[in-house]
C-alpha cells in the first residue's frame, strides 16, 4: 500500500476516534478533562503523521526479509517525543503503539488480507533495542503499567540493559505484560480485538449509519467484551469488569443505534466521568479498528 495513503489513514483514525460523541468516560468533541482537552487529541493525531509515513516506508523497504530494520520501538519513541512538543500530557502513547506496527505492516501489504499476519511478523522480529526504546517511550509519556510486575520494571534504570544483555525483544517484553495490559495482549496475539471485533463492527455500522455512530458503537462493543485495563490498573479488576457489564447492557439495547441506547450512553458517560473512570485503552483499540477499516475502504483509490 502507498505510504502517503497509510499516513492519512493513521491520522484520520486518530482524529475520528477522539471525535466520537459521546464516547463514554473519554474526552470527546463536547467534553474536556481538567488536564487535557479535545484539541490536544486532534493535534496529537496530526503530528504523528511523519512517523507513520516513516513506518510505512520502512515496511515497504524492508518487508518481508529484514523486518528488524524497521525499528518499531525507535519509531514509537520518536512519535511520543514529537507529540510532547505539541501537547503537555500523554494523549496518544497507546494509539502510537498500535498504529506504528499497523503502518509498517500496511507498507509491506498489497491487500487487507495480508495485514494482520504482517503485523504479527513485524512484532515477532523486533529487537531488544526496540524493547529498550519502548521503555523510553513509556517513561517519556509518563505512562506506567507494562512490565511493572516483574524484574523488567519499566521504571527501573537497569531494565533496558537487562533487555539488551538477555536478548529480550519488544514482542517478548509485551508478552510478559499481556495478562494485565490490553495493548500488550493485542500486539502479541495478532491484534484480534482490532481485526475481529472493532474493524468489522465499524464497517458494519458505517454501511447504514454515519461515521460518528460507527466510532461510538465500535468503542462500546469492544468495551462490552473486554474489560479496560487502564481502569483495572488505576482502580481494580472488579471496577473494570463492572464498566464492561454496563457497556453490555447498553449494547443489548442497541447502543447508539437506538434512542434508548443513546440515552443510556449519555448517562453512562456522565457516570464514568463523575467517578474518574476512563476506558482509555478501549479508545486506543477503537483508533486501530478505524484505521484498518479506512485502509480497507479506500485502498483501491490510492
Amino acid at each position: 500500500m502507498d505510504p502517503d495513503f497509510i499516513t492519512k489513514t493513521a491520522q484520520i483514525a486518530s482524529v475520528l476516534e477522539v471525535s466520537g460523541h459521546p464516547k463514554p468516560g473519554n474526552v470527546h468533541r463536547t467534553q474536556d478533562f481538567p488536564d487535557m482537552v479535545f484539541e490536544d487529541f486532534l493535534i496529537s493525531g496530526i503530528v504523528i503523521g511523519d512517523t507513520m509515513k516513516k513506518a510505512a516506508n520502512r515496511g515497504l523497504k524492508f518487508g518481508p526479509d529484514s523486518l528488524d530494520k524497521i525499528e518499531i520501538g525507535k519509531l514509537i519513541k520518536e512519535a511520543v517525543i514529537e507529540t510532547n512538543k505539541w501537547v503537555a500530557n500523554n494523549t496518544n502513547l497507546g494509539i502510537i503503539m498500535l498504529l506504528t506496527p499497523l503502518s509498517a505492516a500496511a507498507g509491506m501489504s498489497s491487500d487487507i488480507d495480508e495485514l494482520q499476519d504482517n503485523v504479527d511478523r513485524i512484532m515477532r522480529d523486533t529487537t531488544p533495542y526496540d524493547a529498550a526504546n519502548l521503555y523510553d517511550a513509556i517513561n517519556i509519556a509518563d505512562a506506567g503499567g507494562m512490565g511493572e510486575k516483574d524484574e523488567l520494571d519499566v521504571g527501573n534504570d537497569d531494565s533496558k540493559k537487562q533487555l539488551i544483555d538477555k536478548g529480550i525483544n519488544m514482542y517478548d517484553v509485551l508478552d510478559l505484560s499481556a495478562q494485565w495490559d490490553m495493548l500488550a495482549f493485542e500486539l502479541t496475539r495478532t491484534m484480534p480485538i482490532t481485526f475481529e471485533i472493532g474493524y468489522p463492527t465499524f464497517n458494519g455500522v458505517k454501511q447504514t449509519n454515519n461515521i460518528n455512530n460507527a466510532t461510538v458503537q465500535t468503542f462500546l462493543t469492544i468495551l462490552s467484551i473486554y474489560s479496560d485495563t487502564l481502569i483495572a490498573r488505576k482502580f481494580d479488576v472488579e471496577t473494570a469488569q463492572k464498566v464492561s457489564e454496563d457497556a453490555r447492557l447498553i449494547i443489548a439495547e442497541g447502543g447508539i443505534l437506538t434512542d434508548k441506547g443513546t440515552d443510556m450512553i449519555n448517562e453512562f458517560d456522565k457516570e464514568l466521568v463523575k467517578k474518574n473512570l476512563n476506558p482509555g485503552t478501549t479508545a486506543d483499540l477503537t483508533a486501530s479498528s478505524v484505521m484498518v477499516a479506512l485502509l480497507d475502504e479506500y485502498m483501491d483509490k490510492f
